[in-house]
């Protein structure tokens, strides 16, 4: 016998999965903030001049790059985006599962919602 699928299980489904990514990448930050101090804890900081963001952190190669050498800004950086994730996976749970429910309304506004969130994310514009 089969259970059918309810709008109560698809609820505690996109709830966990927020519930995760908050607290992965929330430990993850914590990870690359302690490997962070650990290695530059100790250096004084000059406020005088602008260094800018190192190279390891302004690309997707060097995030990755820098999470296999133990750096600890790009594991933040990756946690960081991690978070900023977790809502987009959030969306892209509720269009599978209004497809589950057949409910082809909702998943067309889904749909729509996700299209804009990359259409953004891609052209550097918001809103």
């Amino acid at each position: 016998m089969t259970k059918k699928f309810k709008d109560t299980d698809m609820q505690a489904v996109i709830g966990w999965i927020l519930r995760a990514g908050v607290l992965v990448s929330m430990s993850i930050v914590f990870i690359g903030g302690v490997i962070y101090l650990y290695r530059h804890g100790h250096a004084h900081v000059d406020y005088t001049t602008f260094v800018g963001v190192p190279d390891f952190v302004s690309s997707p190669g060097g995030i990755i790059r820098g999470i296999f050498t133990l750096r600890g800004r790009a594991i933040i950086q990756a946690g960081i985006i991690l978070l900023i994730a977790t809502p987009v996976i959030r969306v892209i749970f509720s269009a599978i599962g209004f497809i589950i429910e057949k409910d082809y309304l909702y998943t067309a506004i889904t749909l729509v919602v996700l299209l804009i969130i990359f259409s953004s994310m891609l052209s550097g514009h918001a809103g």
